[in-house]
């Protein structure tokens, strides 16, 4: 009804919220916000910006999946190759996934359109390719971004035939697979556009696997920043009870 975005942050905080999960359409709005409050804040997604945790849950995820222990120089990813393929430019998934799983010791390869990576990748510690199929028998996870239709509008793309054609996981691209490698998505996937195949018949399919985590994942970020007194051990129980 017109008030201001700190307006409303403070009236709910006066009602005694202990945290704030935001996700919004502009850059950098969870951080202002933790700027106005005392109150623990969740990024949720904020414009092209950030996703952490998908991010988090993707890289558990992960970890789990290949069946890695805790390396004592904390890099548990080391030596795994990840392809992430769509829309990079406009995607706070990619921003977050690139960060988590760099950070743990994979090798990122971007795979997109020139139109649709940020204008420059100099401070990424990736490289990138706009040709899947240079390397889509070369690495262990496959991770696919959901193509948002509206990019047709903004003259980006020439069409979705012409890019489920470069950069779709059709059914050739899947029996190129090793059979040894993850494939993930965030959801909800678009059909025919990123992804031609019926995931339940990829021998490593992790998208389901990605949604059940996203609960573990998002319950230990809650208990971490809310359990009284500091105690976390909650939060480690339902990571340690999802792995088993």
């Amino acid at each position: 009804k017109g008030e201001s975005l700190r307006d409303t942050i403070e009236t709910l905080e006066s009602m005694g919220v202990d945290a704030f999960v935001v996700r919004h359409r502009s850059s950098g709005v969870p951080w202002q916000i933790a700027r106005w409050t005392s109150a623990a804040v969740v990024n949720a997604g904020d414009g092209w910006h950030q996703h952490p945790t998908q991010a988090l849950l993707d890289a558990y995820t992960l970890w789990t999946s290949l069946g890695r222990a805790p390396l004592d120089d904390g890099r548990p990813l080391a030596g795994v190759r990840v392809a992430i393929v769509g829309d990079i430019k406009h995607s706070r998934v990619a921003r977050s996934d690139v960060d988590a799983f760099t950070q743990l010791g994979a090798e990122v390869i971007l795979v997109a359109p020139p139109t649709l990576l940020p204008p420059s990748l100099e401070a990424w510690p990736v490289t990138a390719t706009d040709r899947l199929d240079d390397v889509v028998d070369t690495v262990d996870v496959l991770y696919l971004l959901r193509m948002q239709r509206e990019r047709l509008g903004e003259s980006l793309l020439p069409g979705l035939r012409e890019y489920t054609a470069r950069f779709a996981l059709t059914p050739e691209r899947a029996a190129r697979l090793r059979p040894e490698v993850r494939v993930m998505h965030p959801g909800p996937m678009n059909r025919g556009v990123e992804i031609g195949v019926d995931p339940a018949r990829l021998a490593h399919s992790l998208i389901l696997d990605q949604v059940t985590n996203g609960v573990a994942v998002r319950m230990a970020v809650l208990f971490d920043l809310l359990a009284q007194g500091g105690d976390t051990s909650t939060a480690a129980s339902a990571l340690g009870d999802r792995h088993d």
